[in-house]
């Protein structure tokens, strides 16, 4: 699973061809052992995050939803995916 931004602890990563568990477009979210899934408008779909850090990824998800769209078309279609500037 290719990562494509890390920030203030939080691994971010998209699976290629990954449309069957969810449909809908999406990425995983790593922190302390915990894992979510977030849509592209950065709402759990599934899993367990600590609220803070949703909070962050939400916040990236919104300021690069763009990017992050290209890089679900890329990931369905087994092309390679490119990283996201971090938040700061």
């Amino acid at each position: 699973m290719p990562t494509l931004s890390v920030f203030l602890g939080i691994l971010i990563k998209m699976n290629w061809g990954d449309t069957g568990q969810h449909k809908r477009p999406h990425f995983h979210a790593f922190y302390g052992g915990e894992e979510a899934v977030f849509g592209l408008d950065g709402e759990i779909i599934s899993g367990k995050f600590p609220k803070k850090q949703s909070a962050f990824v939400k916040a990236w998800a919104l300021m690069h939803e763009d990017e992050l769209v290209e890089n679900w078309n890329r990931a369905v279609n087994s092309e390679e995916t490119f990283g996201i500037d971090p938040l700061r």
